[in-house]
């Protein structure tokens, strides 16, 4: 059963979809599952959220403040501090459900809130254990670039970019927005070799497209990003346990790797053989292996 709730995150209205197992007697374990950059939760996290409800998981999957179906202007806005909070009022918002028990609560983060998921766990003690798929952090991404090799001069491109456009709105002109993806596979691809082109063909071809989906930010989000560095609270999650379930090949698994030497708990990496980051979106043969890992998992923890 799936049910459309909303609840309030620094005083926005955040949408989400309620996973209820079928037949299970409350209450039950829950996870919170967050969606990656620039998703919706109609999309990977949803498919996470349904999966897990199916092994006796009451799951929330929301869309972040500014994005998707949740409120905040202005639209497309990344701020790693509210994406952050949305994770620990979602925690909120299972504790207040019937269905759930609200002594074993986790958290699931996919791609750039695998990272928030991290630091909301480091902050949050009511979170009992939280895992992450396809491990990323948007902050270091636009820093280093997905494989961690880009130019430092790209990001300072960017930050120069990002104060003009406050300039511009500060004197009432548009400031415009950032594409997040250029118009084709091809052009995806000559910027960001195969990595680039399995997230064009994601979020903006049949794959994967959903029309909530941002295809923009914010020029501030840029800056706010500067400023960021969610894996700072890693150290403060255990003695509660981190899994991270990365690709293969993955270009992103640095940042996972990263994380990990910073736990303090019981900490895994679980490869699976011969996915890519965006591989464990949407393709089962990757996914299922996921899910039975996480299952385990959280069984365990929760």
């Amino acid at each position: 059963m799936t049910k459309n709730v909303t609840f309030p995150s620094a005083g926005l209205d955040i949408a989400a979809h309620l996973y209820l197992p079928d037949n299970a007697d409350a209450p039950l374990p829950a996870l919170v599952v967050g969606h990656p950059g620039t998703g919706v939760k109609e999309q990977t996290s949803g498919t996470y959220a349904r999966l897990m409800a199916e092994r006796g998981f009451v799951t929330l999957a929301f869309d972040a403040a500014h994005q998707g179906e949740s409120g905040g202007l202005p639209r497309g806005l990344e701020d790693p501090a509210q994406r952050i909070e949305d994770f620990k009022a979602a925690v909120s918002c299972l504790t207040t459900r019937p269905e759930v028990d609200a002594g074993r609560i986790g958290l699931l983060g996919i791609c750039a809130s695998g990272g928030y998921s991290l630091a909301a766990a480091g902050g949050d003690h009511r979170v009992r254990a939280v895992a992450t798929v396809s491990t990323a952090e948007p902050a270091r991404q636009f820093r280093y670039g997905a494989d961690g090799t880009q130019d430092p001069a790209v990001f300072q491109g960017l930050l120069d970019a990002a104060a003009q456009a406050r300039t511009a709105a500060a004197r009432g002109e548009d400031p415009g927005v950032l594409t997040m993806f250029p118009e084709t596979a091809a052009e995806a691809g000559a910027l960001g070799g195969p990595h680039g082109v399995e997230g064009w063909e994601y979020y903006c071809g049949a794959r994967g497209y959903h029309e909530r989906s941002a295809k923009f930010l914010t020029w501030d989000s840029v800056d706010k990003m500067a400023a960021s560095d969610v894996f700072h609270a890693v150290p403060l999650i255990g003695p509660r346990p981190v899994l991270q379930i990365l690709g293969e090949r993955a270009v992103t698994a640095w940042m996972g790797l990263e994380a990990h030497r910073r736990a303090t708990g019981p900490a895994e990496i679980h490869w699976i053989a011969g996915a890519s980051h965006v591989d464990l979106y949407d393709k089962r043969e990757y996914i299922d292996p996921a899910v039975a890992k996480l299952a385990g998992y959280f069984g365990q923890y929760l």
